[in-house]
């Protein structure tokens, strides 16, 4: 940002400086303009004319000079003439001997006085631009310097503008308390905390829940992002944080917020020389920083990272972020505060169900559910509606999910639509069976812009812990439209379209293997632990193997089943809960 306001400032000052020049140019034209007007008051005469007229003594006065031309006046005329100039040493001497008064040095041609005044002029002008640039350099901030943020004040965010995060915000609530009463803990010999960390999944309302907290302690809330102190010249990055840390000491009390900290705060190399010496320097600034100034000061440092495990330790030590807190993707209560907080503003209709709504976004952060609402009014604007119906947000959701619906389906081929109906019949027959707790709210062969030929909308429950057969459920489900081609077209006519199933039901068995530690052939250990790969991939082999024999013989036993989910979608392109309910029964 600060890279495009020098080039917009540079840019201006530039487009002066050429204001300036075009002005200069103009008025040096039409001086040009007028200096011709009154030279063609210059009558021209050849050499020959000249001599006959100075031997007969017609010649009043010349004007020699070093030009290429020489001015005259004949006797009894003011016009002005002009001749070739021979440049002859013993011209002066022939004319005053014929009786012509002579004068030297007095006659400049008009071009030779317009281009050296353009000249000038456009000299001037690359100068006066120079100086302006120059000028404007002096003036602009030391690259040391940070843009911050402080938007405490009247409009300050609120705990009550946070929702889905309650647990985090009762993780904070002292911390507030200790800014606004640091004495109240002094008293007793408590230490305020440092810094704090929060972490978990992009979107979850980490920067969010940093604003509230300044804004319920009314204190300043200075926000900056890691790279901001990652810059090529060594020492910038250690003068920002210290400039950082005596702003918010000028404040008395304030709130600095570090975005994305895993910029600067990676784990240091254990090697001699370290691979970027600028990093650890700026580290190692914000580590003294944080150790310097006193607990009472009412100064709080809070980070926000995605990558909690790649952060230095000496970051997370007592003292410096005393405390982590996650803040994770939300619950179904938490979804649904955060749906209405969201929804103040928007008129939505009667019939829309915010409680089915947050049912329905499993795994949805509340940036995922602002931007679902916020899809939903764009195309009920689109439409000209007045308010926002059920139908817009089943149509934002599907989005969001998969990507709009292709237009354009003439290119589809008939076959290609069979295959894609029985896959994605696959997917909801065996979330139906094996997984009987998840809503399977929809499943179609529209294509999308993104791509996918279908979808099938499996949404698990809200759940604290996954059971080994429920992990197991999750790989069939996952298997099942690679299975379903496979049983109706023939292991020949397998298609490319289960790539992306595959490759998750791979994460998952790998899991079950390596991290839970749920396989029969290797228990209660980790792959770097086993001394080689070699025995994890013949287990994943085995249990891929099995998984996907499962898999077929269950769709096997209900071919009739998935017969019909598959010419229902044919026929009708898309089917929602009820009627996927009404087939598999």
């Amino acid at each position: 940002m600060n890279a495009i306001k020098n080039i917009k400032r540079h840019k201006n000052i530039i487009l002066k400086g050429l204001g300036v020049a075009a002005l200069i140019f103009t008025v040096a034209f039409f001086t040009f303009e007028i200096l011709m007007e009154k030279r063609a008051d210059v009558t021209y005469m050849n050499y020959a004319d000249f001599l006959e007229r100075a031997e007969s003594g017609g010649i009043s006065e010349v004007t020699l000079s070093d030009g290429p031309l020489m001015k005259f006046k004949i006797n009894g005329s003011d016009v002005s003439y002009e001749t070739d100039n021979p440049r002859s040493s013993s011209l002066k001497e022939e004319l005053l001997t014929l009786g012509i008064s002579v004068s030297e040095g007095g006659y400049v041609s008009a071009g030779r006085i317009v281009q050296t005044g353009l000249s000038v002029c456009f000299i001037a002008a690359v100068v006066f631009a120079g100086y302006k640039i120059t000028s404007k350099k002096g003036k602009t901030k030391n690259p040391m310097a940070l843009e911050l943020t402080d938007n405490a004040g009247l409009h300050a965010t609120r705990f009550c503008d946070v929702a889905g995060s309650e647990e985090a915000k009762e993780s904070v609530s002292d911390i507030v308390d200790f800014i606004k009463n640091p004495g109240k803990y002094a008293k007793l010999g408590a230490r305020m905390p440092r810094g704090v960390i929060f972490y978990g999944s992009p979107g979850t309302g980490k920067t969010l829940m940093a604003k509230a907290i300044a804004g319920e302690a009314g204190v300043p809330f200075y926000a900056v992002s890691g790279s901001d102190f990652v810059q090529m010249y060594v020492g910038v990055g250690a003068g920002r944080i210290r400039e950082l840390f005596s702003k918010a000491r000028e404040s008395g009390k304030a709130v600095i917020f570090i975005d994305e900290i895993d910029a600067l705060g990676k784990k240091r190399s254990s090697a001699a020389v370290s691979g970027n010496d600028e990093r650890d320097q700026t580290l190692n600034a914000l580590l003294t920083e944080m150790s310097g100034f006193s607990s009472s000061e009412g100064i709080v440092v809070i980070a926000a990272t995605n990558r909690l495990d790649a952060l230095d330790e000496a970051l997370l030590r007592p003292g410096r972020f005393d405390r982590q807190i996650e803040i994770g993707l939300p619950d179904m209560a938490g979804r649904l505060g955060i749906l209405k907080l969201h929804a103040k503003n928007k008129p939505l209709s009667d019939k829309v169900d915010l409680c089915g709504i947050a049912r329905q976004t499993v795994y949805f952060s509340g940036a995922a559910l602002e931007n679902l609402l916020n899809e939903a009014a764009i195309f009920a604007a689109k439409a000209g509606a007045d308010e926002i119906s059920r139908e817009d947000i089943d149509r934002a959701y599907y989005t969001v999910l998969a990507g709009s619906e292709k237009k354009d389906r003439s290119s589809v081929r008939e076959r290609d639509r069979k295959i894609t109906a029985f896959h994605e019949s696959g997917h909801a027959l065996a979330a139906k069976i094996a997984s009987p707790e998840n809503t399977v709210s929809k499943v179609t062969i529209i294509p999308s812009a993104k791509g996918a030929g279908g979808f099938c909308v499996n949404i698990p429950p809200d759940k604290m812990y996954y059971t080994k057969k429920e992990i197991e459920a999750q790989v069939i489900v996952s298997l099942a439209g690679r299975a379903a081609e496979e049983l109706i077209f023939g292991a020949g006519e397998i298609t490319t379209g289960a790539g992306n199933d595959l490759e998750k039901a791979a994460g998952i068995v790998a899991d079950y293997i390596t991290k839970y530690g749920m396989s029969d052939g290797i228990k209660f250990v980790r792959a770097k632990n086993i001394g080689g790969e070699a025995a994890v991939f013949d287990e994943y082999s085995s249990q891929m193997e099995r998984l996907y024999n499962e898999t077929k013989a269950l769709l096997t036993e209900n071919i009739g089943k998935l017969r019909a989910l598959a010419e229902a979608l044919l026929e009708r392109d898309a089917l929602d809960e009820d009627e996927i309910d009404a087939i598999v029964a």
